[in-house]
């Protein structure tokens, strides 16, 4: 496991750097969120509805018990607030970078998934007879039998994009998200048996499950609009999270893998400077080498002569 450097790469020390590595990303955020709202304006599509298809398209039209402006509270404000404390904890701006990127795509290209598909789609709302008309009496085309609708555009041009649901999408791109992150931070996956840590990554779940549980009961999608939106916004999570993190049962799930490779980086620079010093210093040594040995030649001659000239002395 790659040693772990708390507190030492931080907003202030390499928050301008990582940003500037990853700032064709936060392009592409820009473009998606431009996308997204060119979706949410263009017309969808208006799928035929005839008058003998109205039975299960008569449910009361009434308010959301969650607002459309909740949902990024959900999807994105309370994921992001835990990122945040995370980051309080451990000062890794690496993890901070990278958990807020990966969850801003999950819920951007969930969103331009869905609102996509439902454009494409239009299917009719449980609530759709009531917006189409709204004083409750029905006008259809003398010869195909479709709707005339008389109510309010805007409202009639929701009624037409039933599925999937954007409400458990987003939900579930956001907390699902979330539920990744925790699953690694705290190992749920460390086959130690701790069920308390498994409740802990569930309930972000759970939260989204009730979330679309909501848009059935307030009728404003199909079952399986729910099923669908949750479907889409687990994978795109899934895909996002591990496009940042490794799996949460890896040992190194705690960490993004921008962090191990940084380590990895800095290991390998200070492997080379140390090789380098080392080669640096061999041409000295093999200097010092080289001249001790000439220098024990020439004693080792030296002794050799006097030896020889004391032999030719002793024999005169």
């Amino acid at each position: 496991m790659p040693e772990i450097q708390l507190g030492v790469h931080t907003i202030r020390s390499h928050g301008v750097t990582v940003a500037r590595f990853h700032m064709h990303d936060w392009l592409i955020l820009l473009l998606l969120i431009v996308i997204e709202i060119v979706l949410n304006v263009i017309e969808p599509f208006h799928r035929f509805v005839g008058e003998d298809m109205l039975t299960d398209l008569r449910y009361p039209l009434q308010d959301n018990t969650i607002p459309f402006w909740a949902v990024p509270l959900i999807a994105i404000v309370l994921p992001f607030a835990v990122i945040c404390v995370y980051y309080f904890i451990r000062n890794d701006v690496y993890d901070l970078h990278h958990a807020i990127l990966g969850l801003l795509f999950s819920v951007l290209i969930t969103g331009v998934i869905t609102d996509a598909i439902k454009d494409a789609v239009g299917r009719p709302r449980p609530d759709f007879f009531w917006r189409c008309f709204p004083d409750g009496i029905g006008v259809f085309h003398n010869v195909t039998r479709n709707v005339l609708c008389t109510g309010a555009k805007d409202v009639v041009k929701e009624g037409h994009k039933s599925f999937p649901s954007g409400h458990t999408s987003w939900s579930f791109a956001g907390l699902g998200f979330l539920a990744l992150y925790l699953s690694g931070k705290i190992k749920v996956f460390d086959q130690r048996g701790h069920v308390a840590k498994l409740c802990i990554v569930i309930l972000p779940l759970l939260v989204a499950a009730l979330v679309g549980v909501s848009r059935v009961d307030d009728y404003w999608h199909h079952w399986q609009d729910v099923f669908g939106g949750a479907i889409i916004g687990l994978t795109v999570a899934t895909f996002c999270y591990l496009q940042f993190f490794p799996p949460p049962y890896h040992p190194d799930g705690w960490g993004p893998h921008a962090y191990f490779q940084m380590l990895a980086d800095s290991r390998n620079d200070v492997e080379n400077s140390a090789g380098m010093n080392h080669l640096s210093v061999m041409p000295t040594e093999l200097e010092s080498v080289y001249v001790d040995r000439e220098e024990t030649s020439m004693e080792i001659s030296r002794s050799s002569n006097t030896r020889d000239t004391t032999r030719m002395l002793e024999n005169r």
